[in-house]
C-alpha cells in the first residue's frame, strides 16, 4: 500500500521557490496543452469543443492547494454553501480573487491578463513575496507573470512544453531502458515514414495501433487503428499538414506524432513525483485509475499493487526526475502507466510535467479527511439541470451521504469542485455570475423560487468529488446512492 505522503503543500513550496513560508498565487489553467500545440503539426480536430465552459471551471480545484497565506485565482467566486461546507470540515482555505466579467470560453488566465483592477492587486501580491503557480505554464501564464511582477513559481514555458511532449516521453524512456510497448517517436516526415510501414505490418497481422498527437489532452488527439488503410489516410493528411505549414514559412516540413502498438492492459495508473529546483525528487504516490466499458470514471487510492510493483514504479519516478531536472524542469510531475494482465509494467506511457487530476485529489489525506486504513475513490457525476443548483440545495439532496467533519469514521463524498456544476448554466455563458455571498444568496434564492436562469433545454454540469469508506463493497454501495439521488435531477417547477 502506498498512500500520498504527508506534508504536499509545503513539500511543493519548497521545491519550487527554496522555502515552505513563500506565499504562492494559484491558477488552475486546465488544458494548458491547447496553448501548448498552438503552431505544431496535430491531427485533425476541432479547435475547441462544447465542454469548454465546464473545463474553465476546473480552476476551482485549486482552492483546495493553498493554505490561509495563500492566493487562488478563479473565474468566479466559490458557492458561499459550498465555501461553508469546505471550512467546516476543517479546511484552511486561501484568499480567493475573483476576475471581472470572465469568458466561459477562455482560462482563467486569460481571464486575469483582461482585469487591469486584479492584475494591480496581483502587483501588489508580488512586492510581498509571492510567487504565481500555475496547473501548467505556457506563454500566457508567462504574459501574466510579466504583466504583475509574479515570478513564476516554474520553468519557462518553453521548458515545460517541451517535456510534456509525447515524444519527449517516448525517447527519453527508450533512452532510460524503460519498458514499453513497440512504438515510435516521430517529428520528421521520414521518421514517420518509416514508423508507419512497420506499424502496417502490426495491422497485417491483426494487432491495433494507436497514433497520437505530441500535446493532445483528455482524450484529443488520440486514434485508435485497426486497418491500415485508415492508418495511410492519416499519415497522407499528416503529410499534406506538414508540406503546407512548411509553404507558409515554417521551415522544413515536420511533424509531431507518437506511434505505438496496442498492448493488453489489467489496470491504468498514475503517479506523481514532485522534483525540487535543488534537483531533488520526491515520489508522492501511486494510484489506480478505475474505467467502466473503457471509460475513464476516476482514481482509487490506494492503488492495488504489490510491493514490488510500488517500489518499480518509485524507482522510475527518482530516474525520470532527475532526468527532467537535467532538463531544466522542475515541480509537479505526473505519469500515466500500465499493469499488463501478467502483473508486469509499463512504466511510462506518458509524463504530465504539470498538476494532474490527481494532484487536487491529495487534499482528502493531507487535510484529514480519510485515514490509512480508508479506501478512497475519486470520481465525478454528471448532472441534467434546467436551473442553477446552489450547494445548499445540493447538500440537502445527499443529506448523509456527503463526508462529515473529523470526529467520526470518514464515510461520504467530498466534494472538491462545485464550480463544475453550473458552470454551463446561463449565468456563467453570459459571465454574470454571483462573486459575492449577498448576490450569490439572491442566485440561490431565485433559483429556489424557479425564477433565476431556467431554460426547457437545460445544461450539463459535473459534481467532482472524492468517495471514502471502509471497504471497495462499501463504496460502491454509496456510489449507487448518489447516482440515484442525482438521477431524480432535473425538476420543474
Amino acid at each position: 500500500m502506498h498512500l500520498p505522503s504527508a506534508g504536499f503543500s509545503a513539500r511543493l513550496k519548497r521545491a519550487v521557490t527554496g522555502s515552505a513560508d513563500t506565499p504562492l498565487v494559484f491558477l488552475g489553467n486546465f488544458e494548458v496543452e491547447n496553448h501548448w500545440a498552438q503552431g505544431e503539426p496535430a491531427l485533425p480536430r476541432v479547435a475547441s469543443h462544447a465542454g469548454s465552459a465546464v473545463v474553465n471551471r476546473m480552476d476551482e480545484f485549486t482552492l483546495l492547494l493553498g493554505g490561509k497565506g495563500d492566493h487562488v485565482v478563479l473565474k468566479t467566486a466559490p458557492d458561499q454553501g459550498y465555501r461553508d461546507y469546505l471550512e467546516g470540515l476543517g479546511l484552511a482555505l486561501p484568499t480567493v480573487h475573483v476576475v471581472a466579467g470572465q469568458d466561459p470560453q477562455r482560462t482563467v488566465s486569460e481571464d486575469a491578463l483582461a482585469d487591469p483592477a486584479l492584475l494591480t492587486a496581483l502587483a501588489g501580491l508580488a512586492a510581498e513575496g509571492a510567487r504565481l503557480s500555475a496547473h501548467g505554464i505556457s506563454v500566457v501564464e508567462e504574459q501574466l507573470a510579466a504583466r504583475t511582477g509574479l515570478p513564476l513559481a516554474a520553468p519557462a514555458a518553453a521548458v515545460c512544453k517541451r517535456v510534456n511532449s509525447k515524444v519527449y516521453s517516448r525517447r527519453l524512456s527508450d533512452e532510460l531502458g524503460i519498458r514499453q510497448a513497440r512504438g515510435w517517436a516521430c517529428e520528421t516526415l521520414e521518421e514517420l515514414a518509416g514508423a508507419v510501414a512497420a506499424a502496417g505490418e502490426l495491422l497485417d497481422a491483426g494487432r491495433k495501433v494507436v497514433l497520437k498527437d505530441a500535446f493532445g489532452v483528455s482524450g484529443k488527439g488520440i486514434v485508435v487503428l485497426d486497418s491500415a488503410a485508415r492508418l495511410g489516410r492519416l499519415h497522407r493528411m499528416a503529410v499534406q499538414q506538414a508540406e503546407k505549414a512548411a509553404q507558409g514559412g515554417a521551415g522544413e516540413p515536420r511533424t509531431a506524432l507518437v506511434l505505438e502498438e496496442w498492448v493488453a492492459k489489467r489496470c491504468d495508473l498514475n503517479y506523481q513525483f514532485t522534483v525540487g529546483r535543488d534537483g531533488s525528487v520526491h515520489f508522492d504516490f501511486v494510484k489506480e485509475l478505475l474505467t467502466e466499458g473503457g471509460v475513464h470514471k476516476g482514481h482509487r487510492i490506494p492503488a492495488r499493487l504489490s510491493e514490488r510493483q510500488v517500489e518499480e514504479i518509485a524507482g522510475t519516478a527518482l530516474r525520470l526526475g532527475e532526468r527532467l531536472a537535467a532538463d531544466g524542469y522542475y515541480g509537479v510531475v505526473g505519469v500515466d502507466a500500465m499493469v499488463d494482465p501478467d502483473e508486469g509494467l509499463y512504466p511510462v506511457i506518458e509524463i504530465n510535467a504539470r498538476n494532474n487530476m490527481s494532484t487536487y485529489q491529495n487534499v482528502v489525506h493531507e487535510g484529514g479527511l480519510a485515514g490509512p486504513d480508508e479506501v478512497a475513490v475519486a470520481r465525478h457525476y454528471p448532472l441534467r439541470l434546467t436551473r442553477p443548483l446552489p450547494f445548499a440545495a445540493l447538500a440537502e439532496r445527499l443529506d448523509g451521504l456527503l463526508l462529515a467533519g473529523r470526529g467520526v469514521r470518514p464515510r461520504g463524498l467530498f466534494v472538491n469542485n462545485y464550480a463544475t456544476v453550473n458552470a454551463a448554466a446561463p449565468w456563467s455563458t453570459t459571465g454574470v455570475a454571483p462573486t459575492t455571498p449577498a448576490t450569490a444568496t439572491a442566485t440561490a434564492t431565485a433559483t429556489a423560487r424557479g425564477t433565476a436562469a431556467e431554460g426547457p433545454e437545460g445544461f450539463e454540469g459535473r459534481l467532482y468529488g472524492v468517495l471514502v469508506g471502509a471497504s471497495d463493497a462499501e463504496l460502491a454501495e454509496l456510489d449507487t446512492d448518489i447516482t440515484r439521488r442525482l438521477a431524480a435531477f432535473p425538476e420543474r417547477s
